[in-house]
């Protein structure tokens, strides 16, 4: 150690010196920093920025001989940092590797969920509600989102994969000051064998769907939130041969990565594009918009990250009329999502039910129903075709089923067993699209013996 750099640490821990209160230590600083360098601390997410940032608070710090019992200089300058220009202790959380969500339940419960089911509670908490509530309006800043009585309910980005969703009072109680749910969805390059390995899926099924896509049917991806829908749409379209021309389309928040470059160079044919919301509705840009835009860039397969509303009519028309749509819904059954898509279709136009249902099963022949179970293990638990009779008449035709044998509470946990298992082969007129499509007869012949390869 320098003499420099002993004297200067001796003088900050000196005996003599008086142990402030964080809180007010952090009120100083604020006032030092936004006074002299607020451009610096709008500019922070570049470390060149940061750095000077706390240079700056350390000479404030060594100046005025300020100390926090319990902290180390480099801990003190740390906090004094992220509650300045980041999002208090909550940034390692939401930057940290391995999180999905964090909740804010009240200013002094928070919890943050794991990637592997897990859900902790945290120990840290905010000072006060109104702290909370001033570290979530920055978070909001980042998206151009003003958190105040008019606009108590807030949905918000804090970059392309992290979503925001808050309330404040009076829609949550004033001793609670904000809820808020933190989303982080980080784009997953998962392998057929990680699916395996896990038990969410046996290869004939990964198989199927991969073999969906490659030759032209179109597929629904159905679950709850956290049931590893997107993962699993993620990895389908990871298996599209780099020739064919694929078009993503998200809401608000990026969760695909499908550009592929080797040295150096883009090797397939991606477009990523996301919505963008606007208080001017001329200048809204939704699903439906850009699933219309998509139908002219000549696309082969194009995947609606999440139908939510009027864009499933879009959708099925585009299935119906040559694309491969692939996509996601919120459903509970396989049979429950054809009835959900109507539901939404209708949110475009008023058509019959049963028109519309018919137009949906024709455009998505096949629904994947995922969930999370109780002992947070992600499964594939069914995949079915609807095949449409000659007479107009629906046929719910059960492929592959999650059978669970053993379902039990030991030791305080959750232990579910059970196994996949091939229900029925594929219908007459669905080996004839994939043949029409350009299947090889021996894919063909393969899948209907379920064999393990197509």
């Amino acid at each position: 150690m320098s003499i420099n750099t002993a004297t200067n640490h001796s003088l900050f821990f000196s005996p003599d010196d008086t142990s402030k209160d964080f809180a007010a230590v952090l009120r100083d600083v604020q006032e030092y920093i936004s006074g002299k360098y607020s451009s610096l601390i709008l500019d922070g997410n570049k470390n060149e920025a940061r750095e000077q940032v706390k240079r700056y608070i350390r000479k404030y710090l060594m100046d005025c001989r300020i100390a926090v019992k319990g902290m180390t200089t480099e801990q003190l300058i740390d906090a004094l940092y992220a509650e300045m220009a980041e999002f208090s202790f909550l940034t390692k959380y939401i930057f940290g590797t391995g999180i999905e969500e964090i909740d804010v339940n009240a200013w002094d419960d928070i919890e943050v969920q794991y990637s592997n089911g897990q859900t902790v509670k945290l120990d840290e908490h905010f000072d006060s509600p109104a702290h909370a509530v001033n570290v979530v309006r920055r978070m909001l800043h980042v998206s151009g989102m003003v958190l105040d009585n008019a606009s108590p309910a807030i949905l918000g980005h804090l970059s392309k994969n992290i979503r925001i969703a808050v309330l404040k009072t009076p829609l949550v109680d004033e001793d609670v000051g904000v809820a808020a749910s933190i989303r982080i969805v980080n784009p997953q390059h998962m392998e057929k064998a990680d699916f395996i390995s896990g038990g969410t899926a046996t290869e004939d099924m990964l198989d199927f769907l991969s073999e969906c896509l490659r030759y032209g049917i179109s597929v629904c991806v159905a679950g709850a939130t956290s049931s590893g829908k997107t993962t699993l749409a993620g990895w389908l379209l990871s298996t599209i041969p780099e020739s064919k021309r694929v078009f993503t389309i998200e809401n608000g928040s990026r969760e695909l990565a499908l550009v592929s470059k080797k040295e150096g160079k883009t090797v397939n044919s991606v477009i990523h594009t996301l919505t963008r919301s606007s208080e001017n509705e001329k200048q809204n840009i939704d699903q439906d918009v850009l699933l219309d835009i998509a139908l002219r860039f000549n696309p082969e397969i194009i995947c609606v990250g999440e139908m939510r509303s009027s864009e499933a009519y879009t959708a099925q028309e585009a299935a119906r009329t040559g694309h491969t749509v692939l996509t996601t819904i919120h459903s509970n059954s396989c049979e429950a999502t054809w009835r959900r898509m109507v539901t939404l279709c209708k949110r475009k136009y008023d058509i019959a039910d049963d028109t519309l249902m018919s137009l949906v099963t024709e455009a998505f022949p096949v629904v994947v129903f995922a969930k999370q179970l109780e002992n947070k293990q992600r499964k594939v638990m069914e995949v079915m075709e609807c095949e449409i009779l000659p007479d107009g008449e629906k046929n719910y035709r059960s492929l592959f089923r999650f059978n669970i044998t053993d379902n039990r509470m030991e030791g305080g946990k959750f232990i579910i067993s059970g196994e996949h298992r091939q229900e029925n082969i594929i219908s007459q007129s669905l080996q004839k699209r994939f043949l029409e499509n350009g299947m090889p007869q021996e894919f063909l012949k393969k899948m209907l013996k379920g064999g393990s390869a197509l």
